[in-house]
């Protein structure tokens, strides 16, 4: 699963996340981790565009939160990669700089939550294209890591999709000084 921080003016118009020049980068960078659209689910932690495309404040992001957690709910992933500083700050609950803490895993109580750089910062600072690229590589390095093919069925005759297999979920201390 792939946390945003809201939907932008291309998302607003189509309805879906993730469908203008962020959105093609996003597609380019889940290719280079072995990830496709379709094998992940994609959120905003705000539901509808701010006006005039400003930071979310504070009163939104609680109202909106609990659908958020309703969405991972039901969901039920193992990893959730957040998606840029809102994101990250929303699902850790502690105000930390994404550059602090991103392409890391942080073990949650039911997932473990893997922060990374917005494309849409990439695309507005190119400075930060190679760090975000690296990310997803060590996205990639994560997910090898800890994914096994799954169990072949007798009832399936067509190959069956790899699972995340996270051994232990125990909460990660967080280094706000390193």
């Amino acid at each position: 699963m792939f946390v945003g921080e809201a939907p932008g003016f291309n998302e607003d118009q189509k309805g879906e996340p993730f469908v203008g020049a962020a959105g093609k980068l996003l597609n380019d960078l889940l290719a280079s981790a072995g990830l496709s659209r379709d094998q992940i689910y994609i959120a905003n932690v705000i539901k509808c565009r701010p006006p005039n495309n400003r930071d979310p404040e504070q009163d939104e992001v609680e109202t909106c939160k609990p659908f958020l957690m309703q969405q991972i709910q039901l969901i039920r992933p193992k990893l959730v990669c957040t998606l840029g500083n809102w994101a990250t700050q929303t699902l850790l609950e502690r105000k930390v700089g994404i550059t602090k803490v991103k392409a890391q895993p942080f073990y949650m109580k039911d997932f473990v939550l893997f922060p990374l750089l917005h494309p849409a910062a990439a695309l507005h600072q190119g400075n930060l294209l190679p760090t975000l690229k690296e990310d997803f590589k060590k996205l990639k390095e994560f997910l090898d890591k800890n994914t096994k093919p799954a169990e072949p069925t007798n009832t399936a005759p067509t190959q069956a999709a790899p699972v995340l297999n996270i051994e232990s979920l125990q909460p990660s201390q967080m280094d706000l000084f390193g």
